[in-house]
């Protein structure tokens, strides 16, 4: 079983006919990664006795006609904890570390019968934009397997391109959803922040992490993020707003929407083939009924800087937990307690995680907190004001997700300044907290491009209702690679 060309519907209907169970479905989809994979390296490990015991289980208990999601064999990026499934976050340091309960979503989509088949290759603790990061592989992008997938939610990216899974989960601190999906010409939305539990997500940045779904279409997006949205106690960051469902609005249309286009985002280092895809999308939206403008957010040129002071902090505080002496990695032939230290981090840590460490480190330490951290944060602010004058007039912005398409394996891995450039365009909507959705919206010399859509606060509602219009009038979505396998 490949999932070209499915949907979550169609696969629900062929479970509920019993024209396939859910052992078959499972070892057909087992099957396929195993000969997929070898190619796209998008999964760490793979759960095979687990999958097929939950498999049948729900054989047993007959599917849930009402549940779209009953049943279906899913991915989870390897940040998202999964009880008695190995949760390493692509790190050395947690190359052995097994969890004794599961995150929040992925507890979420496992009442709701997801089988979960696999976790999914990633930076280290989803620190980087190309999943080559990890300490364990690098992963391949479906399109051409000399380009990276993007990252940091890279695996789950081309699990889903590759047709390997219908669906996976990963997460979102500066883009790492959006851009991957963008690289893999799927759906990726980072939620609002709030918006889903990080209770069980290994974090990087606590104010900017946030769990969402990666797909091959809107609609089987907006049912995912049905799945794991809503407060959660164990959060007190999660929100507590009512979840409404968020596919009631996908055949609303866009007639009446307003739609702006930051300037800023089309400015100088944009590719030309990713501008004229957002430009071809702009038409396309004012053919379907809605009212397209320029706007301006005057605050993006300082997105970089802040974010990466803001991460990189948060990073630093939050990786203290990992020791030697708790869990993860322990150094051996250790002469003290700071030994121990040392050696553990030095051994299980990869450079750019040692690399966000010290940076945030320094941006803490009391003689620079002032000029660099706090000062970060009023920038933040800044940028938020910005979004919200915007979203006084407009109900949407449009704008491209990533810079280029996507660049080839060790282009720019050993460039840190340049890797982390790729992120101008998506990590303003984690400064904002806002929700966006990175949607295929065309192709550069074959490889596919995202656009993204980016919401007020808790309002998905219309970024889905958008994307959803637009996919129906175009075709990219439809567009798969070519894989080995039986597609």
């Amino acid at each position: 079983m490949n999932y070209f060309n499915q949907s979550l519907a169609s696969i629900h209907k062929q479970l509920v006919n019993k024209d396939i169970s859910v052992e078959e479905l499972t070892k057909q989809t087992l099957d396929n990664i195993k000969i997929v994979d070898g190619d796209i390296n998008a999964f760490l490990t793979l759960d095979e006795e687990g999958a097929l015991k939950q498999a049948n289980k729900l054989d047993e208990k007959g599917i849930d006609s009402d549940n779209l999601l009953s049943g279906m064999p899913v991915a989870v990026k390897d940040n998202i904890v999964t009880k008695g499934l190995k949760t390493t976050a692509a790190s050395k340091i947690l190359e052995n570390f097994t969890p004794i309960y599961d995150a929040t979503a992925a507890e979420k989509i496992k009442n709701l019968g997801t089988i979960t088949v696999g976790k999914t290759n990633m930076d280290e603790f989803a620190m980087g934009g190309s999943t080559e990061n990890s300490a364990f592989k690098i992963t391949h992008n479906p399109w051409d397997k000399t380009k990276v997938p993007g990252g940091s939610s890279g695996g789950s990216a081309a699990a889903v391109a590759a047709g390997e899974v219908i669906a996976a989960l990963g997460s979102d601190t500066g883009g790492s959803i959006r851009q991957p999906a963008s690289f893999n010409g799927v759906v990726g939305m980072k939620p609002t922040y709030g918006r889903v539990s990080r209770w069980g997500l290994i974090a990087f940045g606590s104010s900017l992490d946030q769990i969402g779904p990666i797909t091959r279409n809107v609609s089987d997006n907006a049912t995912l993020l049905n799945a794991i949205a809503g407060y959660d106690d164990h959060d007190l960051t999660s929100s507590t707003k009512e979840v409404p469902d968020f596919t009631s609005t996908l055949n609303k249309g866009v007639k009446g929407l307003r739609i702006g286009i930051p300037s800023e985002f089309m400015s100088q280092g944009l590719d030309d083939d990713v501008k004229k895809v957002v430009n071809d999308t702009a038409e396309t939206f004012k053919k379907l009924g809605a009212t397209v403008g320029e706007v301006s957010l005057p605050h993006t040129k300082y997105g970089v800087a802040a974010y990466y002071i803001i991460s990189s902090s948060e990073a630093s505080s939050n990786l203290q937990r990992f020791d030697g002496i708790r869990y993860g990695r322990r150094a051996k032939d250790v002469k003290n307690l700071d030994d121990l230290y040392i050696k553990s981090r030095s051994e299980g840590f990869g450079d750019e995680v040692k690399r966000r460490i010290m940076l945030g480190t320094f941006s803490l330490s009391a003689g620079f907190y002032d000029a660099y951290f706090k000062k970060a944060a009023q920038v933040r602010t800044l940028m938020i004001n910005d979004f919200t004058n915007v979203f006084k007039d407009y109900d949407l912005i449009l704008a491209p997700t990533a810079p280029t398409p996507a660049y080839g394996i060790g282009e720019d891995v050993s460039d840190p300044m340049t890797m982390y450039m790729n992120d101008v365009l998506t990590l303003p909507v984690n400064l904002a907290g806002l929700p966006g959705m990175s949607i295929p919206a065309g192709f550069s010399k074959g490889l596919p491009v995202g656009v993204q859509l980016i919401g007020r606060p808790y309002d998905e509602l219309t970024v889905y209702q958008a994307g959803s219009a637009f996919e129906k009038d175009t075709d990219f979505a439809k567009q798969t690679p070519k894989m080995g396998g039986n597609n």
